[in-house]
């Protein structure tokens, strides 16, 4: 809370930590137990710079669950065989979607199904009859994964540093951004297996990585128990199709929090976003224009296609120049789309590019907001997952089709809803989120697919200051970038 400083996207809230500089990260954790992760903010970078964060609860009191004997942080990251900052800038160049990764690892191990890497493959301990804590991350670059253990039912009892309702899953989805925690009993005949995850691949025609990284549970009393001089083959957990978006969205369906919370009801900032993928066009063939039809990808929310600044960040030109900004950004991001359309049907080529833009929403300290954000089908629908920094929401509704203000409120879990930082719209549908705007300071909404960042599927929110210090963004330290 107040301390944007810590927050870390560059240009948004700090300028980028130049080569052989440092910067320091302090900040005060509130209200919250469980599982989130840090990774760089830096275009690509975030491929290979991330790891767990984990909150645990204060001394005295312990789980709302029985405690777990062990635990393991279970990291889903994306690996190519390329220099993943190599194969961005090829596809910046050029305007084409960049080439999908070559293998999805598991603390940071692709696993036995991949050629020449199965000594590495990371293997977890457990005792029969134990119960274990898994703290799954998807830090994957640009891609959804379905994950699941041989034989094993898992309980959700967490999600994004928040505790849920527990519920038994054979399957998880877990969207770029997420974190889900697990507990998993040990009841099966002591052997080897698999916990394995590939990819949810939402958008229809869209390439993606159709490989399965694996990782192995293994009872230690099986860990001594060899075939002809090897250890026991594992067994292979089944999972979903790749574009099995009933079982994510069922899945999804289930989170909620463990009991009533109090759910922001007398709103007034009423948003509405559209998200999603547009193309700019070229005036003719060029190197630089080899997305579909001579055009560059781009991505967009309202039609904006949010552009970062480069003289200095958001942050800091709020902070000493006030809303003005110094022309670095503009306070006129739409709160509404700038024309009402069909967004999941046959939309115009006309709509399918959109304006270029720095541009922030600006919300009183205190504000009760509600935000639907809407899927649309320009190029391809899809289940993008928005990130908020700076807050925790409350996912209150989540249906297909368009959003239909008159009869999907009365739909709306009011209740226990789950409070989480990252939520996907189902592909070609809509989410609706609530909050507070309580947490002063410049934070970014954005698309946590990374390409889709880079496209412009991002904006920001300008949280003013309340009354007096408690209320107001902390002054920078002093070892803040400079641009």
């Amino acid at each position: 809370m107040r301390t944007p400083w810590a927050d870390g996207p560059e240009y948004v809230t700090q300028c980028p930590i130049t080569p052989g500089g440092s910067y320091t990260y302090r900040f005060t954790i509130e209200n919250q137990e469980g599982t989130l992760w840090w990774h760089a903010h830096s275009k690509w970078l975030r491929a290979t710079v991330y790891g767990a964060l984990i909150i645990y609860p204060e001394l005295g009191p312990s789980y709302p669950f029985p405690k777990p004997v062990r635990e393991y942080p279970i990291l889903l990251g994306e690996w190519w065989n390329r220099n993943p900052m190599d194969v961005l800038k090829q596809a910046t160049v050029t305007g084409a979607a960049p080439n999908v990764s070559d293998a999805f690892t598991i603390n940071g191990q692709p696993g036995d199904l991949y050629r020449c890497s199965s000594k590495e493959t990371v293997v977890f301990s457990v005792d029969a009859g134990e119960t274990i804590l898994l703290r799954i991350i998807n830090a994957a670059l640009n891609q959804q994964l379905f994950f699941a253990i041989a034989n094993h039912q898992m309980t959700v009892v967490g999600a994004d540093a928040a505790y849920t309702k527990l519920f038994t899953t054979n399957v998880l989805m877990i969207g770029p951004g997420q974190t889900t925690n697990v507990l998993v009993n040990a009841n099966q005949p002591s052997g080897r297996y698999y916990m394995a995850s590939h990819a949810y691949a939402s958008a229809p025609g869209v390439p993606f990585d159709n490989t399965t990284t694996t990782a192995i549970l293994e009872y230690q009393s099986a860990a001594c128990k060899k075939v002809k001089g090897h250890p026991s083959r594992p067994t292979l957990p089944p999972l979903p199709a790749f574009n099995d978006t009933n079982t994510a969205t069922a899945f999804t369906a289930q989170v909620k929090s463990p009991s009533k919370v109090n759910v922001p009801l007398d709103i007034n900032e009423n948003l509405f976003f559209t998200v999603g993928i547009g193309l700019i066009n070229c005036s003719g063939p060029s190197p630089r224009c080899q997305g579909p039809n001579n055009t560059r990808f781009a991505a967009s929310m309202n039609n904006v296609s949010f552009v970062l600044p480069r003289r200095n960040s958001i942050m800091q030109a709020y902070y000493y120049q006030g809303t003005r900004g110094g022309g670095i950004f503009t306070t006129d991001f739409p709160p509404v789309p700038p024309l009402i359309f069909d967004y999941t049907g046959n939309v115009s080529r006309r709509l399918w590019q959109p304006n270029r833009g720095t541009k922030l929403y600006k919300l009183k300290f205190g504000s009760r907001v509600q935000v639907i954000l809407q899927d649309t089908s320009i190029f391809a629908i899809d289940e993008h997952p928005m990130h908020l920094h700076g807050y925790h929401f409350y996912v209150v509704g989540r249906g297909f089709g368009n959003f239909n203000p008159q009869t999907d409120p009365s739909k709306f879990n009011l209740v226990d809803p789950p409070s989480r930082n990252t939520i996907s719209p189902p592909p070609g549908g809509w989410v609706a989120i609530r909050f507070v705007a309580d947490n002063p300071g410049v934070w970014l909404m954005h698309c946590h697919l990374d390409v889709h960042i880079g496209w412009g599927l991002a904006m920001a929110f300008l949280v003013e200051n309340g009354e007096g210090e408690n209320q107001s963004i902390e002054p920078p330290p002093a070892d803040l970038p400079q641009c």
